[in-house]
This record gives structure tokens, C-alpha cells and sequence, in this order.
């Protein structure tokens, strides 16, 4: 399989970090001349200083206790006598003229059975299967340097930084500014230097600079949900929305694992040490991250779990293609958001509980106004009136910021939804009495059934009484299983609370759709939810189905013309709501014009088909009449 072609990255280059270390470093070529040379640790004082190179003196050619700098330079001056003579001028990256930047044959022993590019023309990643394991691998491919390059990028390493961060805040470009910086390090050097050369060096010092170091191509890749290091040099393992859980060829050392787990505090505002060496915190990019430090905690040394940002969240039309919910359950959602009913999502951990609140969200109305609170953004919602809150720990004594003193606050900015990320604690009790005063609600928590996510919010530590549950309208349980060989995501039941039984004092709910795991089907139950609605708008029940059917028509519409990116689907939502008759007269002069437009290609085909035939059955006649031509 030949590498991707593509000269487009899949991901903007806007990383985080300062430079990083892991796994082995760049791939080298060890057949340069200074192939012995060794990588010392960066020192801890400075978590963006660069490893220092040692030669021995037949690798440096100096003489021996000479400095490792000098070291360096020496090689260095080496460096650029073997290149002089070769390109003058930096010129725009061409793979034609200039050839790859990265090569690679496929892994090792194992059938490689996808390729595709994170980050064009840089990176991209390799899918082996090994036959005998019975399991995926997941391999990041990047420029290999030779041996003096190598040097020359730890020298580089050097001269650039303090440049780079101090012009940083000038408001330039930042792979502008790499580029020119990297470019007046060479001339100072007098080095003229290959096209291709230049751009693998502006990529490490790129990646290791304002990326995630090693882990940067992992970070990238679209497909890979959560990123999880459980210690010293153990593989890194990535959830893989096409491969699930599959174990990577990056992995740190000791040294190189403690310093990146630092940075990745220290770029999220935050401090870890030995004596705090558990934080939760968001990444500059969003992406939420669990890191500990040392072997304290972790026996195996330090660790951290990264669930991704996805910046471009799901929309309804991607449940529906993912087949979470079916399209009928979508639009009973949607009426019930839209009259106010209050829902909550449970379910056990990935089983996409958050990203199905996001998704549902959508079909808030376009001018209410909506308030988000969370531990870690998370929820991202395309709505003019909608207030983002999110909870702060402690900087001084006494000045934390919970998810209680948040949702206190929203009450009083009079919100029509309150959106809140998990409910743990005592802010349920606060949710619930937000629902009871009128305010329409959404969570999650965990929990793996009906009956389950009751009790939890019955009892300690949640305590939420049973009078003020029955407040709750829908209760949405969803699940993480297999379908065949795939693992997917299912909403397991839509229920509805029904108050509690005066004979008995139980909670009552019943399902109004449940999921066959069978046939990977929905079957629906009746709903008294619909019902309620009917007679809160004075519909029949023919008006009550020609709403739903309308939805339905509407959602499937969207999903047959591709309109799944978040900000179209919620302006076409948005279109819906201020006045419905003229889309779904849109949709249907769109149906119209298709079924016509197809109706008059099966009519060209079927009249090709029969001037086909015609024309065959002639020349038939004609070769086998008495007239028929000859071979010559």
C-alpha cells in the first residue's frame, strides 16, 4: 500500500505544548555519521528545554571533556561543509518536486489494513492486524531524520526558542513565524540546506513546540476518541471509532513520561508535583485529561487518560447514521424538548450519554434561552442565547466554584434549559428543584438501567426525594455493546416517568421504546408523554401523528442530503420552527423534483435498453442472412 497521497492535513496545526519527548524521539537513519551519538534527559528545571547530545570525540571530532554545545557546533560546522552547494532558497513544499517527507512499508509482521494521513504531508498513521493475536495495531508514522539532521535539529532546538516564545505575542502567525525563525538560525549557521530537509526539521520543531510531541499525530487523528498511558514504557492505548480499544507503537520512558505529564498540567494552567500528583483538567484544546504523577498513586509509574474534544460535535442526523436512536425516537425527542420536557441520560461510562445530550440539545428553540454548566466543557451548542458556565477548583482558600454554586447561579439568570453535565451530589437536589419550579432540565449520570439510575438518584449520596423524581419526564438509558463483530452504541430504552403509585409508594414508569438486540431494532410502546402533549396543544390524534410523521420527514430529509455538520443542521432546525409549512413544501418540490428527475432515467435507460436490443436483433439478422458479410 503506498502512502497517502493527500497533501491536505486532516487537523489545523494548533497544538499546545512546548516540546516533548517520548517514545524514541524522531525516527533516525543510523546510517549518518555521528550514529553513536546519545540523547541526554532534558533538565528539570526547564520543561522546554531541549535534550543535549553527547558525542564521543571520533563522533564530535573534539577533543575529550570538550563541552557537549561544543560538542555540537563542532558537528554542526561539519554538517553544513557536507551540505553546502545544495538548495539556496526555502521554497514551497512540493511532493513532486521535492519527493516525500515520510516513508514506510507497512508494519512489521502484520497485515496492514488501513492507512490515512493525520496531519499532510507530515504524518499519517498505519492499521497492521496481527493474524496470530487476533488484533488491531496502531502504528504513527513520521519523517525520518538522518544522523546529522538530527544534530542540526537539536541545535535548532536551541537557537529557536527563546525567539519563538518572545515573538509569540506579536500577533504573527505562528508557522509563519517557526519558518522565518527556523530560516535566520540556518543563514547565522551558513547552511543551505535540501527543501525536504527543511521541512522535517520545521515539523518536529513545529510539533514539539506547539504540538503534543509524540503523541501529536495520535491527537489528530479524527478517529481516535480517548488516548490512555498507564505507565513507564508501556504502549500507549487509543479507543478507535472503527478499531476500538488498540494499543499504538508510542510509549515513554520514565523521565520522558514525568516531564510530558507536567507539561500537559502546566499547558492546562494547572500544577502536579509529587506531593499533588492527581489533577483533572482541560487541555488548551479541549480535550478533557485525567494525569497522575510518580509511582505513588500509580504503581506503574506516571500516567494520564485523554478523552478528545471533538470540535465538530454530533448532531441528531449522526445518531441516526450511527444507529443510536431511529428516527422515530428522534422525533418524539424533539417534541418533547420542544414542550418542555424535562429528560436525563444514563448510562455506563463511553456509552455516549454526553454526546447524546449535545445531539438532543439541538432541538432547543432558537430564541430560549439556555444554560450549560459542566465539570469540562464538554457541550457545544449553536445558540445565540446560550450562557457556558463551567466550575473552577480551588486558588485561594475558600474560592472554588462547584457545579452547585453554578446551578444556583443560572436559576437566578431565569433560563428556560438548564443543560448540566453529570449529576454526582448535592446539585441534583438543586436540579430537581429547578424542575419542579418550571424549568425545563437535562443530565446524565451513571447508570446502567431504569430501576438503577432511580435508586441512585434516591439515595446517598444524590438524596434527591421521590416526590421531586416524579418530576422527571424522560428517562433515556443508553449502552455500549456488540452488534455482530462491531461495537456500537444503543439507546437501550426511552422511559417515562408516571408518578409515584398512591397504593404503594413506588415510582412508576413505563417504556415507550425499547431496543431489540436481536434484530438491532427499536419497537415503540405508546407514549403518554404524546399524549400529554396532544392535549396541552387541543390536537387530534391524527394532528398528533402528522407532527410526528412531519419530523420524521424533515430528519430524513437532512440525513438523505448530508446536512450533519452542527451549525447547518441547528440553522435548519431553526428554519423549521419559525415556519414548518414552507420547509416541508421545500422538502416535497425537492422529492418531487427527484422522483422525476429518476422517473425520466429509468426512462432513458429502459429506451437505450430497447434500442439496444433492437439494434442487436438486426445485426442478428444481418449476420446470419444470405447477405451476411464475409470473413475475408
Amino acid at each position: 500500500m503506498e502512502p497517502p497521497t493527500s497533501t491536505e492535513s486532516d487537523a489545523d496545526r494548533d497544538g499546545a505544548l512546548g516540546r516533548g519527548s517520548g517514545a524514541d524521539g524522531p525516527a533516525r537513519d543510523e546510517s549518518g555519521p555521528a550514529a553513536d551519538a546519545e540523547s541526554e534527559p532534558v533538565s528539570d528545571g526547564d520543561p522546554t528545554a531541549p535534550a543535549d547530545v553527547e558525542s564521543n570525540s571520533a563522533a564530535s571530532g573534539g577533543p575529550r571533556g570538550e563541552s557537549t554545545i561544543a560538542a555540537v557546533r563542532r558537528a554542526v560546522r561539519r554538517l553544513v561543509e557536507t551540505v553546502r552547494g545544495s538548495t539556496v532558497d526555502i521554497d514551497d513544499y512540493d511532493p513532486d518536486a521535492h519527493g516525500p517527507l515520510v516513508a514506510f512499508d507497512g508494519p512489521d509482521g502484520l497485515e496492514e489494513v488501513d492507512r490515512y494521513w493525520v496531519d499532510a504531508p507530515f504524518s499519517f498513521v498505519s492499521i497492521g492486524y496481527d493474524h496470530d493475536a487476533n488484533e488491531h495495531r496502531y502504528h504513527t508514522v513520521e519523517p525520518t531524520l538522518s544522523e546529522d539532521e538530527a544534530i542540526l535539529l537539536e541545535t535548532l532546538f536551541e537557537d529557536v526558542r527563546d525567539p519563538l516564545l518572545y515573538r509569540e505575542d506579536e500577533g504573527t502567525d505562528i508557522e509563519t513565524l517557526l519558518r522565518e525563525t527556523i530560516r535566520d538560525a540556518l543563514e547565522r549557521y551558513g547552511a543551505e540546506i535540501e527543501t525536504s530537509t527543511f521541512y522535517r526539521l520545521f515539523y518536529y520543531i513545529y510539533r514539539d513546540f506547539r504540538g503534543y510531541g509524540p503523541l501529536d499525530p495520535i491527537m489528530r487523528d479524527p478517529h481516535v476518541e480517548d488516548v490512555s498511558c498507564d505507565g513507564y514504557d508501556l504502549p500507549i492505548f487509543v479507543y478507535h471509532d472503527e478499531y476500538t480499544d488498540i494499543e499504538t507503537s508510542v510509549s515513554f520512558g520514565k523521565t520522558d513520561l514525568d516531564r510530558f505529564v507536567v507539561r500537559l498540567a502546566q499547558h492546562s494552567g494547572r500544577h502536579i508535583s509529587i506531593g499533588d500528583p492527581m489533577v483533572e483538567t482541560t487541555l488548551p484544546d479541549g480535550s478533557r485529561a485525567e494525569l497522575a504523577l510518580g509511582e505513588e498513586v500509580t504503581p506503574r509509574g506516571s500516567a494520564f487518560t485523554i478523552r478528545k474534544y471533538a470540535e465538530d460535535p454530533f448532531t441528531p442526523i449522526d445518531l441516526l447514521e450511527y444507529g443510536t436512536f431511529s428516527v422515530e425516537q428522534l422525533a418524539y425527542l424533539w417534541l418533547a424538548i420542544e414542550h418542555n420536557k424535562s429528560l436525563l441520560f444514563a448510562g455506563g461510562t463511553a456509552s455516549g450519554k454526553t454526546t447524546s445530550m449535545n445531539a438532543i440539545s439541538m432541538f432547543i428553540p432558537p430564541r430560549s434561552k439556555v444554560v450549560t454548566i459542566e465539570d469540562t466543557r464538554e457541550l457545544q451548542l449553536s445558540h445565540d442565547n446560550w450562557l457556558s458556565s463551567i466550575t473552577r477548583e480551588r486558588l485561594h482558600e475558600g474560592t472554588d466554584v462547584t457545579m452547585y454554586d453554578l446551578l444556583r447561579s443560572a436559576l437566578r439568570h431565569r433560563p428556560e434549559y438548564i443543560v448540566v453535565g453529570e449529576v454526582r451530589g448535592e446539585e441534583a437536589m438543586t436540579l430537581f428543584q429547578a424542575m419542579n419550579t418550571g424549568h425545563t432540565t437535562y443530565s446524565t449520570m451513571h447508570a446502567d438501567s431504569v430501576q438503577t439510575a432511580i435508586n441512585r438518584l434516591e439515595n446517598e449520596p444524590i438524596n434527591v426525594p421521590r416526590s421531586m423524581v416524579q418530576s422527571l419526564d424522560i428517562l433515556s438509558v443508553q449502552t455500549l455493546t456488540r452488534s455482530g463483530d462491531q461495537r456500537v452504541r444503543r439507546n437501550k430504552v426511552l422511559a417515562e416517568i408516571e408518578g409515584v403509585d398512591q397504593r404503594t409508594g413506588e415510582l412508576d414508569y413505563s417504556t415507550a421504546y425499547t431496543w431489540d438486540g436481536e434484530t438491532d431494532s427499536f419497537r415503540s410502546s405508546g407514549s403518554q408523554v404524546l399524549t400529554e402533549i396532544r392535549d396541552e396543544r387541543g390536537w387530534s390524534q391524527k394532528e398528533l401523528l402528522t407532527e410526528v410523521e412531519n419530523r420524521e420527514r424533515f430528519l430524513e430529509y437532512l440525513r438523505a442530503n448530508g446536512i450533519d455538520d452542527y451549525q447547518r443542521f441547528t440553522a435548519m432546525v431553526n428554519e423549521y420552527y419559525s415556519d414548518p409549512d414552507r420547509v416541508l413544501e421545500t422538502i416535497a418540490d425537492d422529492e418531487t423534483g427527484t422522483r422525476v428527475e429518476r422517473e425520466r432515467g429509468e426512462t432513458v435507460e429502459r429506451e437505450h435498453e430497447g434500442a439496444v436490443e433492437r439494434r442487436n436483433g438486426a445485426t442478428t439478422e444481418l449476420e446470419t442472412g444470405d447477405d451476411a458479410p464475409r470473413e475475408r
